[in-house]
């Protein structure tokens, strides 16, 4: 992917202004106290071995492992009423700076840079005067929190864990996919930080950012093993990577290509898209032999759903994108011959406790977010609900962290061990987010052998020309941490110019290999140039700055942004330019007529659809996305069939739309609550219990009414009361969750045939249910299902509209009596499943334990686990972030040593009115014990006030106005409240010109009196 810069020479963010100065804020942070995030399970990664036995033994965790998880938990029970007020009590306050009063610790590992971590969460805020050592800092900070993951990682994305880390199946499957996806020999990995190094100017400040990146790391290695005794992570001991007595052994230093192998690993699981041409062909196959070339390639197309006019876009207004369409008359498409086909085992030579090998990719699409236009705010301003969903893992494979140095100024998560940058949060005066987007940047070449069915012998360009062979060799032992039985494997990837080969079959009686070849294939690093510009506030400014960031990034995501001003959306992936005649839904012969544009098998580089092409707006109403589909005409990608017109991505859209309907206004709390509702939504029951309830509610049964009563409570999965651990109409959503493969079936199997319905639930799982079987406990739902297909048949069977309708009417074959019949029949078969067969049980819930089977569980990628938390649909990393101001904009706090009074002050002590103002968090004012006491600021002169952030100490008011005056004498009423919960209080009015301002405390809280840390006023 070509670099985009905006100038020839790369710019560095001008030093904020100098503002009056404010406690809490920072004079770059022109959030003004709006921007929040979370991210479980804490921070701290990194546990000595005596703490993981303290963990194990005693349920003693170190500071910071775990107090995140209990406000992410919370939130699903109490976001009903949840106010602006409230949102602090589920989120980190993700200003820019620690306050004096809660820094935890401060060190400078190197002159150039300070390091220090708040109280709250124990987040590091990395400080460099120079940008070589702000990168140093977040390599030290980095390790600080996750070393033991890094070092993970780093051998995930060589196909190494399970001889470093141990043959666990989870470790021996983690590394499979990775290798099937993305496998290099290091001289791939350091080819990719050469062309880095040699592609420009800020290809060469990523190398000079890594290179010091990776020094910090290293420094801190080197801190952690010199100490006595060590202090590097337990995991090393428990490994059998450290000697506890003599010390020797450790961490291995890390290296650049570390970075690039960690950047194959992100890439590939999150930032792929399409490869999946060969299940699409499959079920094309079967649907010609049930119904014949004409008939069945209609039923394909239509199960397919590439272009469905129902369902849900990010871009819902029409705009048109065209790309990775099938062409009027496609040329040099290719099916395999039935019954040949197989896929292409990458585990070999298995001996002792090698485990049984998954041949089929793992679907990882997740993410969703919501943001809101400022035309539809209470505020005026933008605001956005969004984060990724990587799954739960502890320590997570994200970590939280703020960096300022030149040219780099932002806050918000990071994976660990590519932390150089933020890569998901908020800059100065914006913030971003992405979800998984999927387009179809991967195509599959069928690629003729030159020899039989096994050959590792293929013809490119005519000549016969030898596979590469990617090997590794791996074996273990048991450990402490790892008691798997010994045993070892390789693993073995065939490449082909054309890819990676990850299917063979026959083709009209020719052997065939299906190479699988990915836009980002050997560029993964590449993509580090867009997160390097997201971290520069000169490159951030605008949606259009934004958006020239975003297209510097090759993987497929959908990003969003938002400023004081604007909110929008670009789709970013390296998106080859294919010729005219190719259909990338389907394999395609490998020749060179048929190659990518402009493609260069040297170092997989070809021609990439330009910016304009990418779907992008500003200032639509507002934007959802929870990996549905982009907008009209951006196909979905080959082995998608899942653009139907039910779709996760229904459950916020249709909330924002009825929020904002009629000119109704939503501030930050009702975007939190939109997302938080859908997040333990059950897709089924709210999209499709009232298709299926008009079929079956006259038969009376009483299954039926279970199902009714539940989805008039709202059809979600909700306990009864917070912590029960029993959903409320528990019955019914077993019988839904027992019923829904047995309805599919049902409707779908007596027509299709054993065949096709068998290649069509290949192609597209049946159901993505909370309690998962194949992929329990990760959260993440509802993404992939036949929701849609039964919607549209429904709907056909009961004589209702229906824009792109199946091919045929399944269900009962379109006879209602007998769809009615079948539905009723799979229904009372479930309802006879007992709950222990529904939910069989696991290696940490009872068979039968509805609640714990839907449970997220965080994942032990190190010696400390978690508690399971209750199942909530939701970014495992998530933002709230409202921009009252931009850069330019006066964020000086008004009140700085001002002239303050007060009614009274607490008697015999120093708490005097000008404390409030001092910009001290560590002095305050307090007033008598008494109720009516008030403190005034005179700020010299009128002027423009819009806010104030009130920073109550634990004598705080639930009762209050702010009040305003010109003249001293006259007081105008700008905001009043009666549930006033203390802590920090940021209150917004319209703006008004006022000399004086002042804090009438009308009912206190407890005993004492009215007591401010600080009084803090604003123009914004």
């Amino acid at each position: 992917m070509a670099l985009v810069l905006v100038t020839s020479a790369l710019v560095l963010a001008p030093a904020a202004p100098a503002v009056a100065a404010s406690a809490y804020l920072q004079p770059n942070d022109f959030c003004l106290d709006q921007c929040d995030d979370i991210l479980p399970p804490g921070q701290n990664g990194n546990a000595t071995l005596a703490e993981i036995l303290a963990a194990q033994a005693f349920g003693l965790k170190p500071p910071h492992n775990a107090d995140q998880i209990a406000k992410y938990n919370n939130l699903l029970s109490a976001y009903t009423g949840l106010t602006n007020e409230q949102i602090g009590q589920f989120y980190n306050d993700a200003s820019f700076g620690v306050p004096a009063s809660q820094v935890e610790s401060t060190i400078t590992p190197r002159s150039d840079v300070r390091i220090v971590r708040d109280k709250a969460t124990g987040v590091p805020h990395i400080y460099g005067t120079t940008r070589g050592g702000t990168m140093f800092g977040a390599g030290f900070a980095g390790a600080n929190d996750r070393l033991f993951l890094m070092d993970l990682l780093r051998h995930v994305g060589r196909g190494n864990l399970t001889s470093f880390a141990g043959g666990a199946p989870g470790n021996q499957a983690l590394e499979q996919q990775v290798w099937r996806n993305s496998p290099y020999t290091e001289a791939d990995l350091q080819a990719q930080v050469d062309a880095l190094r040699d592609s420009g100017p800020r290809g060469q400040l990523l190398y000079s950012d890594i290179t010091e990146y990776i020094a910090g790391v290293n420094a801190y290695i080197a801190q952690c093993m010199a100490a006595r005794p060590v202090n590097c992570p337990g995991e090393y001991v428990l490994t059998g990577h450290l000697d506890a007595i003599t010390n020797e052994g450790g961490p291995v230093p890390f290296k650049v290509t570390d970075v690039v192998a960690i950047s194959g690993v992100v890439g590939g699981l999150f930032g792929g898209g399409g490869g999946a041409e060969m299940r699409s062909a499959l079920v094309r196959v079967e649907a010609r032999i049930k119904y014949g070339p004409v008939v069945g390639d209609q039923v394909w197309r239509a199960f397919r759903e590439q272009n469905d006019p129902e369902t849900v876009q990010t871009l819902h207004n029409g705009q048109s994108f065209p790309y990775g369409q099938t062409p009027a008359s496609p040329s040099g498409t290719v099916l395999p011959d039935r019954g040949t086909a197989h896929p292409v085992p990458v585990v070999y030579n298995q001996t002792g406790g090698a485990s049984a090998q998954t041949l089929t990719e793992q679907r990882r699409g997740m993410s969703n977010a919501v943001v809101v236009s400022g035309a539809h705010t209470t505020t005026g301003n933008p605001i956005a609900v969004f984060g990724p969903q990587t799954a739960y893992f502890s320590p997570q494979l994200l970590m939280l962290q703020e960096l300022q140095g030149p040219g780099i100024s932002a806050r918000g998560a990071s994976f660990a061990g590519v932390n150089l940058y933020v890569q998901l949060g908020r800059g100065q005066d914006y913030a971003w987010s992405a979800t998984s987007a999927s387009q179809d940047i991967t195509d599959t070449y069928a690629v003729e052998l030159c020899g039989d069915i096994n050959s590792n012998v293929y013809k490119f360009r005519g000549v016969c020309t030898p596979m590469d062979v990617l090997r590794q060799d791996n074996s273990w032992t048991p450990t402490l941490a790892d008691g798997t039985p010994a045993g070892s494997y390789s693993l073995i990837t065939y490449r082909t110019r054309y890819g990676l080969v990850l299917w063979r079959g026959m083709v009209n009686g020719v052997p065939t290999a299906f190479a699988s070849l990915r836009s980002t294939y050997r560029h993964e690093a590449d993509s580090a140039i867009g997160f390097q510009m997201f971290n520069d506030p000169a490159q951030m400014g605008t949606a259009s700055a934004f958006m020239n960031s975003a297209h510097n990034i090759g993987y497929a995501f959908n990003w969003f942004y938002v400023n004081s001003r604007e909110a929008a959306y670009f789709n970013s992936g390296s998106n080859p330019v294919r010729p005219a005649h190719v259909d990338p839904n389907l394999p395609i012969a490998a020749t060179q007529a048929n190659e990518w544009t402009g493609w260069n098998p040297e170092n997989n580089t070809a021609q990439y659809t330009p910016a304009s092409a990418h779907p992008q707006s500003v200032n639509q109403d507002y934007y959802i996305s929870w990996n549905n589909k982009q907008a009209k005409d951006y196909s979905a990608s080959d082995g998608n069939f899942s653009f139907g017109p039910v779709h996760r991505g229904d459950l916020l859209d249709k909330k924002v739309k009825a929020g904002i309907a009629n000119g109704q206004k939503l501030d930050r709390a009702a975007v939190v609550k939109i997302a938080e509702a859908a997040a333990h939504e059950d897709l089924r029951a709210t999209s499709l219990l009232p298709l299926l309830l008009q079929i079956l509610k006259p038969t009376g049964d009483p299954n039926v009414a279970k199902l009714e009563a539940w989805l008039n409570a709202g059809g979600r999965r909700t306990e009864t009361s917070p912590g029960s651990k029993v959903y409320q109409h528990a019955d019914a959503i077993r019988i839904l969750d027992a019923w829904w493969p047995k309805l599919v079936e049902a409707m779908f199997k007596p027509a299709l045939g054993a065949e096709l319905y068998g290649s069509l639930t290949n192609a597209l799982g049946v159901d993505e249910s909370p309690s998962d079987h194949g992929q329990p406990h990760k959260g993440s739902a509802f993404q992939y299902g036949w929701w849609g297909y039964v919607s549209k048949d429904l709907r056909s069977v009961l004589g209702q509209p229906v824009s792109g309708p199946l091919a045929a009417t399944y269900c009962g074959n379109g006879d209602l009596a007998n769809c009615r019949n079948a539905l009723l029949t799979s229904l009372t078969q479930a309802a006879g499943v007992p709950a222990n067969q529904v939910y069989p049980g696991d290696g940490d819930c009872a068979a039968g334990d509805q609640w714990c089977a839907d449970t997220i569980i965080h994942s032990a990628l190190g010696g400390i686990g978690q508690d399971p938390i209750s199942w909530q649909n939701r970014p495992t990393y998530q933002q709230v972030v409202q921009f009252p101001a931009r850069r330019g904009d006066n964020i000086a706090n008004l009140a700085h040593n001002k002239s303050a009074s007060a009614s009274s002050t607490q008697f015999l002590t120093s708490h005097t009115p000008g404390k409030a103002v001092d910009a001290n968090d560590g002095t305050r004012w307090a007033s008598s014990w008494s109720n009516n006491q008030w403190l005034k600021v005179d700020l010299g002169s009128a002027q423009s006030v819009k806010r104030v952030i009130l920073n109550w100490e634990s004598a705080y008011a639930t009762a209050y106005r702010i009040e305003v005056s010109t003249d001293n004498s006259t007081w105008t009423t700008v905001f009043s409240t009666t549930a006033g919960n203390g802590g920090t209080d940021n209150v917004q009015f319209n703006a008004v010109n006022a000399r004086y301002v002042r804090m009438y405390g009308v009912t206190r809280a407890t005993s004492y009196g009215f007591s401010l840390y600080e009084f803090d006023i604003y123009a914004k």
